[in-house]
């Protein structure tokens, strides 16, 4: 075939997962954090951290590889656009930019790629939100390194056992999950609930308990 190898048939999954197993699953792993009242503690204490770095005239930061990458520009639209009301912008960023990752990716590797944005960006009394499902991401690792360095506070979102970052900051929320869809399902309704504490905190007059 002149070098080129002929395709396989395609095969049907003689197993495939269940109609609706993948519902219940995310189902499931909401449940079982709902379930423990430290976690609606610990979204109510990023709402507040984040509320008081508004208020000193702070900032907030996101950073995440992949879906994790697309839940940070997505945090950060919510805030610098509106959430549930209109209200005043509110400064975010989501290391992000083209140019940027592969500018310092190139110069100094990937592992620098979210650590730079933070020097270039930080200020005492802001807010670093990294998300990684491990909690091992080298990248994200640093970033923390490089905020606490500037008095920046630091919040991990996590999943399974916390991994390396377990420990490491101010704050952290460690979700059940076994795969990653499931771990940044939850990141992701985290941060929706965090934002709307935020914007009622700052403009509509008190938080709902």
């Amino acid at each position: 075939m002149s070098g080129i190898e002929r395709a396989k048939p395609f095969q049907k999954n003689n197993s495939p997962a269940p109609l609706g197993a993948g519902p219940r699953a995310a189902l499931a792993a909401l449940q079982a954090f709902i379930a423990d009242e430290k976690n609606l503690i610990a979204i109510d204490a990023l709402a507040e951290m984040m509320a008081t770095a508004y208020k000193s005239g702070g900032k907030v930061m996101f950073c995440g590889n992949g879906g994790s990458m697309c839940d940070a520009m997505h945090a950060a639209e919510e805030l610098t656009g509106r959430f549930h009301r209109d209200r005043p912008a509110l400064p975010a960023i989501a290391f992000s930019n083209q140019g940027h990752l592969t500018c310092v990716g190139n110069d100094y590797g990937f592992d620098a790629i979210f650590s730079r944005g933070v020097e270039a960006f930080a200020k005492p009394g802001d807010v670093l939100v990294g998300m990684t499902t491990s909690g091992n991401s080298p990248n994200i690792i640093t970033a923390i390194d490089a905020a606490k360095a500037r008095d920046v506070r630091t919040v991990a979102l996590l999943g399974k056992d916390g991994g390396k970052l377990h420990g490491h900051c101010d704050l952290e929320i460690i979700v059940p999950g076994a795969t990653t869809d499931r771990i940044q399902e939850l990141h992701m309704m985290i941060l929706h609930c965090a934002i709307e504490g935020v914007e009622e905190r700052l403009f509509f007059g008190g938080v709902e308990k």
